[in-house]
């Protein structure tokens, strides 16, 4: 919830003190993004249940309201994504007998509504190792994951660098049949959630 709380007042205070539009110009000189989540910082934090977090953006600026991206990732996971926030987002009585390691890609559209306030869908093709309480992999799996976000663009050091508070809806559209221990724990919980922070940071180039 820390998290959560921060990200929104970051996306507040942005929304009502700075502006992130780029010109036609700007965006023809350096169309290129690179860039990942502020949130692989949470592999550093002391903690048996670490996601093991990597994520690079490659996006391209169309123009002043398109950007178009790639964005390549991989993590692990202990318990039920849908799982929504409060005392049982934590519950280790929820885990899956193991973990869910977790590879793909998404490809991104993010569109400009209003100065720096922008939208984005995100669709993921993602594929799925599940390993049991020994370390061992029992299974293989596959989903689609999408994400839907709305955020804040901020740009700083002459508009080379920024930062993109958000929040999002995740859906799972589409997965393939678990392992059955793993499958108890899911079926429990919807395929959305709801009011997912998001911490972007790139460089424009």
């Amino acid at each position: 919830m820390k998290i959560l709380k921060t990200t929104l007042f970051v996306l507040l205070f942005a929304t009502t003190n700075l502006y992130a539009q780029y010109t036609k110009e700007e965006i023809k000189k350096h169309p290129c993004i690179i860039g990942s989540t502020a949130f692989v910082l949470l592999n550093f934090i002391p903690d048996n249940e670490s996601p093991s977090f990597v994520q690079l953006n490659l996006g391209y600026r169309i123009n002043t309201k398109n950007v178009i991206a790639l964005e390549l990732k991989q993590w692990r996971y202990y318990e039920p994504i849908g799982i929504p926030w409060g005392p049982l987002k934590t519950d280790p009585k929820e885990n899956f007998p193991g973990y869910v390691k977790e590879k793909g890609f998404a490809i991104v559209y993010q569109r400009f509504l209003w100065n720096g306030l922008y939208t984005a869908v995100h669709v993921m093709s993602a594929w799925q190792d599940f390993i049991n309480q020994n370390n061992k992999k029992i299974d293989r799996g596959f989903q689609i994951f999408n994400t839907y976000r709305i955020g804040y663009h901020i740009k700083f050091f002459k508009k080379r660098f920024f930062i993109e508070p958000s929040l999002a809806i995740t859906h799972r559209p589409y997965h393939t049949k678990m392992p059955i221990g793993f499958k108890q724990q899911d079926d429990k919980w919807s395929k959305l959630f709801f009011a997912e922070p998001g911490l972007h940071v790139g460089f424009n180039f």
